[in-house]
């Protein structure tokens, strides 16, 4: 099908306002010269109109396929669409080292752009994923010629998202390595190893040490993977050069953000919401039932970033745009829908509900009990199942009820709800654990139990423990404090909470070896018991942000 047909079928699927676009004239390849030389390939989809705005994107995933559509549909609409490929990747010159050289590449292509005759002086961003880091990257040297920026499951600093609770976010960073990977692979040889569902991925994401994984899954080293492994520090000058939260709050053209509730960035996508609302700025945010490369997130972020720059990428004054509320969230679980509010988060009543023995979980107080116990062992680790994840097929709600049929697995249950229970904002849990071993994570995820009896993932998190930290009591007990995904979820009338506490979930974070060997080359596996504590003493918890119940709206 023609690129210009599917354009114009997208836009009436995405109910899109009607252009009167003229011909798109679109060249591609151009040799774009970065500072030191290297060669940035670089498609230039041309609009009908004169003194078109421009919209900048930068991607290591290639310029064809559905940035094809988004540049046809962006100059249909009257912009200049500029589609990069990083150094490194299709047809760039370089190599591609994620982060290192996105500020610079960009600043060169944004003095391209001033240079060339059909600038026009106003720029905009689009970006999904790693497309978003290379906006930050750029955004705060973009000064006043940026006038809006899209930015879809993105954030401005991936190290906390990479050592996610300071363990090791395993699959995705493996996963992203084996993507990239597989685009210097022929095309034929990459679609039966999807066939056959990545064997060597799957067999890499068990293998020990960590070191050789990267061979294992791709028959090559991947230096940014092995970098790492290494550079886990949050202070190390490895990670000052690569993280741009510090620019975020320079930015002053209206952000608008996208995102999934079981997105692997949500939680730093939020933190950037939060440093943006405390400048005074008013971001656009949008979260949905999605997860990190769902259809429907694909289909929210075009309408929704379209929606964006048509608002305010514009080369003459408009007429006023009637004021949108500046959050528009989903509330999953039964009786969902959409709504909107006037921040993130909405205001809520912290509610703790407690641990207590026999596997029970209630709001009231904790009573005197023995504590749980369970043993984990790193040679068979407790397996991750659903959540944020990379690969969509594999993320998301899943019934749970196989998982915590394990023995290294407890689970908190409370009784069936009398009533609906909403809960709308930050989660996070104070679970005591007392160890046999000081190197020990310690997981935590939130259930719906229907009336099936099946347990669906609700959000969860995980803390890795040191001997440094955190402290323990006298008595060798330690306050784990666990922050957990934010969540939109109405739990129905019927329904229980459950609450899973286990050692780890793998691989989605790096299994503990329990030896505090470096992450890259630790093979020695010590198995180790541990107990959670629920007495007044110990209080162990779930907090979660409970609001009162208000109408659903039609969806987005």
């Amino acid at each position: 099908m023609p690129d210009r047909l599917l354009a114009r079928l997208a836009a009436a699927a995405l109910r899109l306002p009607p252009t009167r676009p003229g011909p798109v004239r679109v060249t591609r390849d151009i040799a774009i010269r970065a500072r030191d030389g290297v060669v940035l390939r670089t498609d230039h989809y041309a609009p009908a109109t004169r003194d078109a705005p421009t919209v900048l994107i930068r991607t290591p995933y290639g310029r064809g396929g559905p940035l094809r559509l988004l540049g046809r549909l962006l100059a249909a609409r009257g912009r200049h669409a500029v589609i990069q490929a990083c150094r490194g990747t299709d047809g760039s010159g370089g190599t591609f080292a994620p982060l290192v050289h996105e500020r610079d590449d960009g600043v060169d292509t944004l003095d391209w752009l001033r240079r060339q005759p059909w600038w026009a002086g106003q720029l905009g961003m689009f970006g999904v994923s790693y497309q978003g880091f290379a906006q930050w990257a750029l955004a705060a040297d973009a000064d006043e010629d940026l006038r809006a920026m899209v930015a879809v499951v993105t954030a401005s600093a991936t190290r906390d998202s990479t050592y996610a609770g300071e363990s090791f976010a395993l699959d995705t960073v493996l996963t992203w390595a084996e993507l990239l990977h597989a685009q210097t692979v022929p095309w034929l040889a990459r679609q039966w190893e999807l066939k056959r569902g990545q064997p060597r991925l799957v067999a890499a994401l068990r293998h020990l040490p960590l070191a050789d994984a990267d061979q294992v899954a791709t028959g090559a080293t991947i230096p940014f993977f092995q970098e790492w492994l290494r550079h886990h520090d949050p202070d190390a000058v490895y990670w000052r050069t690569r993280v741009f939260a510090d620019r975020v709050a320079r930015v002053r053209a209206p952000v608008a953000m996208v995102s999934g509730w079981h997105d692997i960035f949500l939680p730093a996508q939020l933190d950037d919401y939060a440093t943006l609302r405390a400048t005074g700025a008013r971001p656009r945010l949008v979260i949905g039932p999605w997860t990190h490369g769902s259809p429907g997130l694909f289909v929210a972020s075009l309408r929704e970033g379209l929606a964006w720059l048509d608002e305010y990428l514009t080369a003459a004054p408009r007429s006023p745009v009637p004021p949108r509320p500046p959050v528009r969230i989903c509330i999953s679980g039964a009786g969902g829908g959409w709504r909107d509010l006037p921040d993130w988060p909405p205001p809520a009543v912290e509610t703790a509900w407690h641990l207590h023995p026999g596997g029970e979980l209630a709001v009231r107080p904790p009573v005197a009990s023995t504590p749980d116990g369970f043993r984990y062992d790193p040679a068979d680790p407790t397996p991750s199942v659903g959540g944020p994840l990379l690969v969509a097929q594999r993320a998301g709600p899943v019934d749970n009820r196989q998982v915590e049929a394990r023995p290294d697995v407890l689970t908190y249950t409370s009784a069936p709800l009398t009533g609906p229970v909403e809960v709308i904002g930050p989660v996070r849990a104070e679970i005591h654990v007392r160890a046999e071993l000081p190197h020990l994570d310690v997981f935590v995820r939130l259930c719906d139990v229907d009336r099936r009896g099946r347990s669906w993932n609700v959000c969860d998190g995980l803390v890795r423990v040191t001997p440094e930290r955190p402290a323990a009591d006298p008595d060798g007990v330690l306050r784990v404090s666990v922050s957990l995904w934010p969540t939109a979820y109405r739990f129905a009338a019927g329904h229980r909470l459950r609450v899973q506490v286990s050692g780890g979930a793998h691989p989605r974070w790096a299994r503990n070896p329990g030896t505090g060997e470096p992450l890259g080359t630790a093979v020695t596996l010590r198995a180790g018991w541990r107990q959670v504590l629920h007495d007044p003493a110990h209080p162990s918890a779930l907090l979660l942000p409970i609001v009162h119940s208000a109408p659903a709206q039609p969806s987005i």
